[in-house]
C-alpha cells in the first residue's frame, strides 16, 4: 500500500511539474480589455457601416460561417459591407464570454441584429464564436462562425 501511494505522489509531481505555468495575469487581464474594446469596434463598424476598421481588425486570412450562408473570405465579407447593399440598424452583443490562450483569443456570445438587404429588413438572433490571433502584437480575427439561437 506505501508503494502505490509513493507511486500517487510521484504521478501528481510530474503533473504539476508538466502544467504550463499559469497566465501572467495582469497581462491576461490587459488581453481581456484589449479584446472586449475590439468587440465594440467591430460591433460599431457594422452599425456605421464603416470598413476601414475592418480592414484592420480582420485577417487576410480569415474565414466567416453563418447560418444559411455561403463561407465568405475577408474580401467578400467587407465588400458586402462597403456595397452599401447591405446595411445594420442593429448590431448588438451580450453575454459575452473571451477566453484568452496566450497569442490566440476565443470570444463568444450572442448576437441580436437587424439586417437590411436592399430596402428588406431581416432580424437575427445568433450565438457567436470568434476566433482571434496575436500576430505583431495586434489582435486580428481569423474565424468568426455565427448560428441560429436554439431555443430550450
Amino acid at each position: 500500500m506505501f508503494l502505490y501511494a509513493k507511486l500517487f505522489v510521484a504521478t501528481l509531481i510530474v503533473t504539476a511539474i508538466s502544467l504550463p505555468a499559469p497566465a501572467n495575469r495582469s497581462q491576461e487581464s490587459a488581453d481581456i480589455a484589449e479584446l472586449s474594446k475590439l468587440e465594440q469596434v467591430w460591433n460599431d463598424a457594422y452599425v456605421h457601416g464603416n470598413v476601414e476598421p475592418l480592414e484592420r481588425l480582420l485577417a487576410d486570412d480569415l474565414i466567416v460561417t453563418m447560418t444559411d450562408m455561403t463561407v465568405l473570405t475577408k474580401a467578400q465579407s467587407v465588400g458586402l459591407l462597403r456595397s452599401g447593399h447591405l446595411k445594420f440598424p442593429r448590431y448588438e452583443t451580450s453575454d459575452i464570454r473571451i477566453r484568452v490562450y496566450n497569442d490566440a483569443a476565443v470570444v463568444t456570445g450572442r448576437l441580436q441584429r437587424t439586417r437590411t438587404i436592399n430596402g428588406k429588413d431581416v432580424d437575427d438572433d445568433w450565438r457567436f464564436t470568434k476566433v482571434y490571433v496575436r500576430r505583431s502584437g495586434n489582435w486580428q480575427v481569423v474565424a468568426w462562425h455565427a448560428s441560429t439561437n436554439a431555443r430550450l
